[in-house]
């Protein structure tokens, strides 16, 4: 059974899930053969595979930080349609069963602007005006992504929506920051590129212990192979040498990793058989 509450330490960290949807599993693979990735991901008669809207939700001694707000309740139709997009039950209803509301989270970490990562940033209201969902949080997004997002290249153009970041600013929401920093005491950033130029995982830290969000460095168990690599990655061979970097000396040291798109598991390790990275799931 797939967990979804770890403690690290001291630090309470929970797996929620905004809901799933699905994308082309070629795309989602690269160079990777459809005869073997599609072992580890059945696809549909559309060739696409279930992917989960995950974010953990960190509970410190002072703060309760989200990282990944998901699609978001405000995703156009044609999104809706296009990525079979289904959101049960949805970020802000995972947060509440937990015992939590909106107003309660001080830090979004989002580790890049894509659509699916950030499209819970912000809502409309009745009136139609976009407003931030957490209206006491600090969302804490790197600088340069934060302009990347502004002026996107044509192939990246798509993955990006306005309203899903850009009224943060207006509504003094908005922390951009510089490279690695501390959030608070045992959560930090870390830029590790590959996917954006700026891309940017969580690190929680505390007794000993760490767990690394992974973001769209590693978007699924299925993979942590070095060579199964998104299509949507800008920097490839970057993704490929910062996951093998990060595998190494996560082995070493006993690391937990979560999980972006898992559809299945939140936390897992990385192992290594035969020379071969191999993913580990947690024992309930």
């Amino acid at each position: 059974m797939s967990i979804d509450r770890l403690p690290i330490g001291k630090i309470e960290v929970h797996g929620i899930r905004d809901g799933i949807f699905h994308l082309d599993g070629g795309a989602m693979f690269g160079v990777v053969p459809k005869t073997l990735w599609s072992k580890k991901c059945p696809p549909d008669s559309q060739n696409r595979i279930t992917l989960g809207l995950n974010s953990i939700l960190i509970k410190t001694r002072e703060h309760l930080i989200l990282v990944e707000t998901g699609i978001g309740k405000d995703v156009p139709p044609k999104f809706q349609k296009f990525y079979a997009v289904e959101r049960k039950p949805g970020l802000v209803a995972s947060i509440q069963k937990l015992g939590y509301e909106v107003e309660d989270i001080d830090f979004v970490i989002n580790t890049h602007l894509h659509f699916d990562h950030c499209g819970g940033n912000t809502y409309k209201d009745k009136q139609g005006k976009i407003q931030p969902t957490f209206p006491q949080a600090q969302y804490i997004i790197q600088k340069e992504e934060w302009e990347n997002a502004q002026k996107p290249s044509p192939r990246d153009k798509p993955s990006y929506i306005p309203e899903n970041f850009l009224p943060l600013k207006s509504h003094g929401r908005l922390k951009l920051v510089e490279g690695d920093e501390s959030i608070t005491h045992g959560v930090e950033v870390r830029v590790i590129p590959g996917h954006t130029s700026h891309h940017q995982c969580v690190q929680v830290q505390s007794e000993g212990k760490t767990l690394i969000f992974l973001g769209d460095l590693v978007p699924t168990s299925a993979h942590v192979g070095l060579s199964y690599v998104m299509s949507y990655d800008l920097f490839p061979h970057e993704t490929i040498k910062n996951k093998q970097k990060l595998f190494d000396k996560a082995i070493q040291k006993d690391w937990v990793f979560a999980f972006n798109h898992d559809p299945r598991y939140f936390f897992g390790k990385v192992r290594k058989k035969d020379n071969k990275y191999a993913f580990q799931a947690l024992e309930a």
